[in-house]
């Protein structure tokens, strides 16, 4: 199976053995940031710096002016952990390649906290009026130009010959904001969408083009949560369950509405993409199986989404119920060529098993996975990484 690994531009730019150290590990391919949101990441190797702190969502190459001209929403520039006017994806990519590496871009859309903040009128608010700065509602026009265009720009960038879109679809409740306060009451996937439920101005428009009327939604989404705030949380899963606290017919009524937005925005910015691209370069979607499920695998249905992009990049690491879960769906529908990456995490502190890689990789293949994704190779401990080559070498 064809493996890429993850990477951010800092943990090669500056780093002379980067590049080649991953292509020992056994991948044939790279997957790295073109555009990611703030984060504080590891560098274990890096003979300048152990901690990047990436302090807002941004673009890492130079944006192009004339894109933008005019554009209230526009991505922002890096900061001085890739210094503006610099293109440390370019520079990477580069180093890559020379390593005998292909490179595909990594593009997070709708997931940046500092659009919000600066534009709080694009952003998601839930039946009870909050906003949420770090998830754009893909339901506003803005927000869907804004998208489609910087999936065409962050994705193709020289020297890439594939993209992967994360957050191509409804973010929602689910983020781990800066200094996370809100685990006093947990949450399963149906409250989760319940609090992800969007009722902005255009949102409130799509429930009643559904036939809802959106102040009512709003109260019948508040009543069902009450339960669950005085319970101290629900563990409930599965679209049965979001039926149970909403009611069948508001349930359907409003997936259809979200359904109908996130399959318009996958088509845009595939479409994006596409028109900006050379022929020949591939384009993935990161997704869940479950249309209502939001996040950066933002829920997908499966025909639909493999009628539009080459693939999708699942999330497989769980064990094998969780395998079964995301990649069954699409198994069905995947034509002649069209990919199905399985996602796993080979970083130990967060969770991962590096030496459990070959046996979930054939597991995974078992059910129709064609390639694997590995998470996160500038992340992981040089433990870690040799793991993953003694389990990438036993694949062969």
């Amino acid at each position: 199976m064809r493996a890429s690994a993850f990477l951010y531009p800092w943990d090669v730019t500056g780093d002379p053995e980067a590049a080649g150290r991953t292509a020992a590990l056994g991948v044939r391919q790279v997957t790295l940031a073109s555009a990611y949101h703030s984060t504080r990441a590891l560098t274990p190797r890096h003979p300048a710096h152990r901690v990047v702190t990436a302090e807002h969502a941004a673009v890492l190459y130079p944006p192009e002016p004339g894109r933008w001209e005019g554009r209230d929403l526009r991505p922002y520039p890096a900061g001085a952990w890739a210094p503006a006017g610099d293109d440390p994806f370019g520079r990477a990519a580069e180093a890559l390649a020379d390593a005998g590496l292909e490179v595909h871009s990594w593009v997070v859309l709708a997931h940046n906290s500092r659009l919000g903040a600066e534009h709080p009128d694009v952003c998601v608010v839930n039946a009870y009026g909050d906003r949420y700065p770090w998830a754009p509602c893909i339901a506003r026009p803005a927000v869907r130009a804004y998208l489609a265009g910087l999936a065409a720009e962050a994705a193709v960038r020289p020297g890439a010959a594939g993209t992967e879109l994360e957050s191509c679809g409804w973010y929602g409740f689910a983020h781990l904001h800066a200094h996370d306060k809100v685990g006093g009451v947990g949450l399963g996937d149906a409250a989760q969408y319940l609090m992800s439920l969007c009722f902005c101005p255009d949102c409130r428009a799509g429930y009643a083009e559904e036939g809802l009327d959106p102040g009512e939604l709003a109260a019948l989404v508040r009543r069902a949560l009450e339960p669950v705030w005085a319970a101290g949380g629900s563990g409930a899963a599965g679209w049965p369950e979001v039926e149970k606290l909403l009611g069948a017919g508001p349930a359907a009524a409003t997936l259809a509405w979200r359904t109908r937005v996130a399959r318009a925005v996958q088509e845009e910015a595939v479409g994006a993409v596409r028109a900006a691209a050379p022929p020949g370069f591939r384009v993935l979607l990161h997704a869940d199986p479950a249309p209502y499920r939001s996040g950066a695998n933002a829920g997908v249905d499966p025909r639909h989404v493999l009628g539009v992009a080459d693939g999708v990049v699942l999330p497989c690491t769980g064990g094998a119920a969780a395998r079964e879960a995301v990649l069954r769906p699409f198994a069905p529908h995947r034509g002649e060529g069209a990919v199905l990456a399985a996602n796993l995490t080979v970083v130990s502190g967060m969770g991962g098993d590096p030496g459990g890689l070959a046996a979930d990789a054939a597991h995974a293949a078992s059910l129709g996975a064609t390639e694997l994704r590995l998470y996160h190779a500038g992340l992981a401990s040089d433990a870690d990484l040799r793991v993953v080559a003694e389990q990438l070498a036993a694949l062969d």
